[in-house]
């Protein structure tokens, strides 16, 4: 009986002993190890990919989009977008009963619908609708088949930064217009903050809608 309680004692202090000492590994000393190293090596990365204005403010992350619209209206369920300003990919991926309206982080996911889906042809449809009436000007009409598809679609997180180059380009002569600046001024903005492909082969040319945004208030302040 002693022994049996004896070997059951050794046994409880040797499993506390392990938990203790994994606790510090795992839980203190692993962390603090891997947190000193991302600082040091990548420290940006580490602190989140965070994107500043040029007074030094924290605006966003260049890894999670955000939308810029006008103020919410009376009577508005949604704010319109504020035409200004480029327009990133739509962020209702998770469809109608809980739409990701501003990128959230809690609710990042897609729609899952198929392509014959009723109900995503229809937003599809309404979102070309939409994308053809805002980017035409009065010098400028945008075409159905100038439209791309991340110019209607989420993507499959629901918070991609980036837009394709198409959808950028699509959008110059707007802001153009809408911001008094030239129109060539703002393409070669677009241009000179379009991204190539990783390592030259990986992935696709790309935008970062909130940094081009940035560049886009410096060029309309001083224009």
């Amino acid at each position: 009986m002693n022994n049996s309680v004896g070997n059951a004692g050794r046994s409880a202090a040797a499993g506390l002993r392990a938990l203790l000492v994994l606790t510090l590994l795992c839980g203190v000393l692993y962390p603090l190890a891997v947190t000193g190293v991302a600082q040091v090596a990548f420290p940006h990365r580490a602190n989140g990919s965070e994107i500043k204005d040029t007074s030094g403010r924290v605006v966003g992350s260049e890894l999670i989009g955000q939308r810029y619209d006008l103020p919410l209206g009376d009577g508005e369920e949604s704010p319109a977008p504020d035409l200004r300003w480029f327009q990133p990919r739509p962020s209702n991926g998770l469809g109608t009963n809980s739409v990701n309206t501003r990128y959230e982080l809690i609710v990042s996911g897609a729609t899952n619908r198929s392509g014959d889906n009723a109900e995503l042809i229809r937003w599809v449809t309404e979102a070309k609708a939409a994308v053809v009436k805002d980017n035409s000007t009065a010098t400028y009409t945008v075409r159905p088949s100038d439209v791309p598809a991340d110019a209607v679609t989420s993507s499959g997180s629901g918070l991609d930064p980036h837009i394709s180059p198409a959808y950028a380009r699509l959008q110059v002569h707007r802001v153009a217009e809408r911001n008094h600046l030239p129109v060539a001024v703002v393409a070669q903005l677009v241009a000179d903050h379009t991204d190539g492909r990783v390592l030259g082969f990986v992935g696709e040319p790309r935008v970062n809608v909130l940094a081009l945004n940035i560049a886009l208030r410096d060029l309309a302040a001083k224009g």
